[in-house]
C-alpha cells in the first residue's frame, strides 16, 4: 500500500448549514469557508497543526456561495458572494479593535458592489499584475469587473472596463487567466442543465486598444451543466491549460495561433483548442476543482464524497494517483 502524502485533518466547521466553499491564501496557511447560515469563517493554522477559527461574522443577508483571497501584495482582503445579489470586499485590521470588531476578529466591511439584480454566483481577484481587481458572474449571465482605485483605501472601487453580456442563463463560476505574458483572458462557466443551449463555457479577452472584452471562443463540446472552472498557472508556457467540471473532469488546451499578421491585426486571439484529458469520474458531477501551484497537479472534488488527485506524465495522459475518502482516509487509485 502506497504511504499517505500527507496526514489528513479533520476540522469540526461549526456552521449551521451547507458548507459551499473553502478557499487558502496563498500561503497555505490561513483557511475561509462560506455557508447558507450567512456566515464566514477564517480559520489559522497553529505551531501545533491545528486548524483555528479566528473570525466568525455573519456577512450576507443570504447563502454565501463563494469566498475568494487576494494576493498578499494588497494584505489581508477577502471577497464573497452570495444569494443576495451582493459582493463584499472584506479587510483585516491589525492592531486594537471595537467591541463591535471583536466580534469579527479584526475583519471589517471595506464596500460592498449592489449592481447585480440576481444572485452572484462566484467572485474572483485578478492575477496580481492586474492590479487589485475583481470579476463577478451572476445568474442572469452578467460578468462585472471592479478596481480599487486606491489600494490603500480599499472604499473606494470603481467598475472597470465594461461589464460582459455572455447570453448564458445561470452563469455559475470564472476564472482569470494567470498568464502575464498574453492579454486578460477569463473563462466562464454555466450550470444550465439544457443541453441545447449550446456550449456551457465561454472565453473572453481584453482589448487594450479597444478596451472592452472580446469573445475569442466557445467550448462547444461541454453542453452539461458546469460548476467550476480553472486556468492552470503558466509558469511561461506558450499555451494555457484550462480543466472545466462537471460530469467528469475535461482539460483543455488552449494555444494562441502565430501567423504574420498576429499583432498587426486588430481583433481578439484565434487559439487552437484540442482536449487533452478526461479525468473519469464514474458519471459523478464534479463540483471543484483546484491546481497546485505549478499546474501540474488537478484536485477534484465529486459528489461520491472523494477528492481525486491527479497528474499527467509527458505523453499528456491523465492519471488518479491519490484518492482522499470524505472520513480521511486514502484509497487506492483506480
Amino acid at each position: 500500500m502506497e504511504a499517505p502524502l500527507c496526514p489528513i485533518k479533520s476540522i469540526s466547521a461549526e456552521h449551521k448549514d451547507l458548507i459551499h466553499d473553502v478557499a487558502f491564501d496563498f500561503y497555505g496557511k490561513r483557511m475561509a469557508t462560506c455557508s447558507s447560515d450567512q456566515s464566514l469563517k477564517v480559520w489559522d493554522l497553529g505551531e501545533d497543526g491545528e486548524w483555528q477559527c479566528t473570525a466568525n461574522w455573519r456577512s450576507h443577508g443570504g447563502s454565501v456561495w463563494r469566498v475568494t483571497w487576494c494576493h498578499p501584495e494588497f494584505g489581508q482582503v477577502l471577497a464573497s458572494c452570495s444569494f443576495d445579489r451582493t459582493t463584499a470586499i472584506w479587510e483585516e485590521i491589525v492592531g486594537d479593535s471595537t467591541s463591535k470588531q471583536k466580534s469579527q476578529g479584526h475583519w471589517v466591511k471595506r464596500t460592498t458592489f449592489v449592481d447585480s439584480r440576481t444572485s452572484i454566483t462566484d467572485v474572483k481577484f485578478a492575477p496580481k499584475h492586474l492590479g487589485l481587481q475583481v470579476a463577478t458572474c451572476s445568474t442572469d449571465g452578467i460578468v462585472r469587473f471592479y478596481e480599487a482605485s486606491d489600494v490603500m483605501n480599499l472604499t473606494v472601487w470603481s467598475s472597470v472596463q465594461e461589464e460582459i453580456n455572455t447570453k448564458m442563463s445561470k452563469c455559475s463560476c470564472i476564472s482569470w487567466n494567470p498568464s502575464r505574458i498574453h492579454s486578460p483572458m477569463v473563462a466562464v462557466g454555466s450550470n444550465d442543465p439544457n443541453p441545447s443551449g449550446g456550449g456551457k463555457v465561454l472565453l473572453f479577452e481584453y482589448s487594450q486598444s479597444e478596451r472592452k472584452w472580446n469573445k475569442v471562443e466557445t467550448l462547444m463540446t461541454i453542453t452539461e451543466g458546469v460548476h467550476d472552472v480553472a486556468f492552470a498557472p503558466n509558469l511561461g508556457r506558450s499555451y494555457h491549460t484550462l480543466a472545466v467540471a462537471s460530469k467528469d473532469v475535461k482539460i483543455t488546451t488552449l494555444k494562441p495561433l502565430r501567423s504574420e499578421h498576429t499583432g498587426t491585426m486588430p481583433g481578439p486571439t484565434r487559439l487552437e483548442m484540442c482536449q487533452s484529458g478526461l479525468l473519469d469520474h464514474q458519471n459523478r458531477q464534479v463540483w471543484r476543482i483546484s491546481w497546485n501551484i505549478t499546474g501540474t497537479i488537478l484536485a477534484s472534488s465529486s459528489d461520491d464524497g472523494l477528492v481525486r488527485l491527479w497528474k499527467a506524465n509527458y505523453l499528456e495522459n491523465w492519471k488518479c494517483i491519490q484518492t482522499l475518502k470524505g472520513d480521511g482516509q486514502y484509497m487506492k487509485p483506480f
